[in-house]
């Protein structure tokens, strides 16, 4: 295992890439302002003739978080599809019709259920769980949900993740995500179904999206991952088949504050399976 070295520009590193799929949220925006020069790096690409898919764990479907996406101020032009967790979760839903619901999440996350034969009831007459996150993401933590979970175990309930990860960037604060609640639940005892990265469908549906975009299927060596974390980009790009470009302004920002270069050690305490490249942020 050879080190690691930061880059700077993404014009680097695609000209063998045909097929980007990026991460949301701490690459392109850290939810509550973009990040312009990302957004910028990935309209370039697309206009040398690459296409960009971009993969969000968000817990809704695609077009509400496009709605989101512009109004923090990412242009269309800056992708040609994006694939969420909450499309898959509904595709479940979906799937199980006349079933009932006990939903944990906050409010904004009610698109979810959009057009589906989808009944909300209280735990204790549910057939299935579905978490797109907690009630209050600002003062809770998955740890007040341990009594409601314990209830969940107890029927044998299976708990639906509609967003695998543990925590996320809110301006220069992390929150934490469903993931954090589905982990709990598993470490209980409780199955838990997940949707979203690391975990293959997510990266298939993209690459679906993106054959149809380009009009035939692209090899797994021209495709080039963008995202922010280890748990679920890198394991999730590593898993599928695919190199990662690894941003370092995200979740793990403190871990990387004031290194130049990652020996194989450091590599392998950080990492596991090594990222194709390090950059702070995303630029062209």
């Amino acid at each position: 295992m050879t080190s690691l070295r930061f880059v700077e520009q993404l014009r680097d590193l695609v000209g063998d890439v045909d097929v980007v799929l990026s991460d949301i949220w701490g690459v392109v925006h850290n939810g509550l302002e973009s990040f312009p020069e990302a957004c910028e790096a990935l309209h370039t690409f697309r206009k040398q003739g690459g296409t960009v898919i971009l993969i969000t764990n968000a817990p809704r479907p695609a077009d509400s978080v496009q709605r989101q996406l512009r109004k923090l101020g990412v242009a269309d032009e800056t992708y040609d599809a994006i694939v969420s967790s909450g499309d898959l979760t509904r595709h479940f839903v979906a799937d199980h019709p006349g079933q009932k619901i006990f939903w944990i999440g906050p409010e904004r996350d009610s698109s979810i259920h959009r057009g589906l034969d989808a009944t909300m009831v209280p735990l204790e007459q549910a057939d299935y769980i579905i978490c797109t996150g907690l009630f209050d993401d600002e003062t809770e933590s998955a740890e007040d949900y341990r009594d409601t979970l314990l209830k969940a175990l107890a029927r044998k309930l299976t708990l639906v993740c509609a967003n695998p990860d543990i925590v996320v960037e809110r301006g220069d604060r992390l929150i934490y995500c469903a993931g954090a609640i589905a982990e709990l639940y598993h470490e209980l005892g409780g199955e838990v179904i997940f949707y979203g990265k690391p975990h293959r469908p997510i990266y298939e549906r993209a690459m679906a999206l993106a054959a149809e975009r380009r009009g035939r299927p692209t090899e797994l060596g021209r495709v080039l991952a963008i995202g922010d974390s280890v748990r679920t980009d890198l394991t999730g790009a590593h898993g599928f088949g695919i190199d990662l470009l690894f941003i370092t302004r995200g979740i793990h920002s403190e871990q990387f504050e004031g290194i130049e270069q990652l020996d194989p050690a450091s590599i392998k305490e950080l990492f596991g399976h090594p990222p194709r490249a390090l950059m702070r942020e995303l630029k062209w």
